[in-house]
């Protein structure tokens, strides 16, 4: 599914954006920045992964996450803030293209999260 509007504004912000797996016992969730993601032909997301051990784990008993993301400087539904929740499936990457393209700007990463978004709303 194509990023498109304001998500794509949301994602050039500074904010932080939450990564929900789902665990053995419960949900796990997991944050990151906006800054961190690039979006890759406005379907794809890779985010940088330092520790995010557990999330991995995760995916690998099924790759489906949950993301939250907004900002408070783009204009939303009904006044300041925007904010999306989005679906997707994720992998995690160590060597390939997508790694390469997040090691190059945040060196310290030890893998790449790649989520192919299949889905997304507006919920601000």
């Amino acid at each position: 599914m194509k990023v498109e509007g304001k998500l794509k504004e949301v994602l050039k912000k500074e904010a932080p954006a939450a990564i929900v797996t789902t665990g053995k016992d419960e949900p796990h969730v997991v944050g990151t920045w906006n800054s961190y993601i690039q979006l890759v032909n406005d379907e794809k997301l890779l985010i940088p992964a330092g520790g995010m051990k557990e999330t991995e784990e995760n995916l690998k008993h099924g790759q489906d996450v949950i993301m939250l993301l907004g900002s408070r400087e783009v204009p939303g539904k009904s006044g300041a803030g925007a904010g999306y929740r989005l679906s997707g499936h994720a992998s995690f990457e160590t060597q390939g293209n997508d790694f390469e393209k997040v090691k190059s700007v945040h060196p310290w990463a030890r893998a790449a999260m790649v989520v192919d978004v299949t889905n997304y709303e507006q919920l601000t």
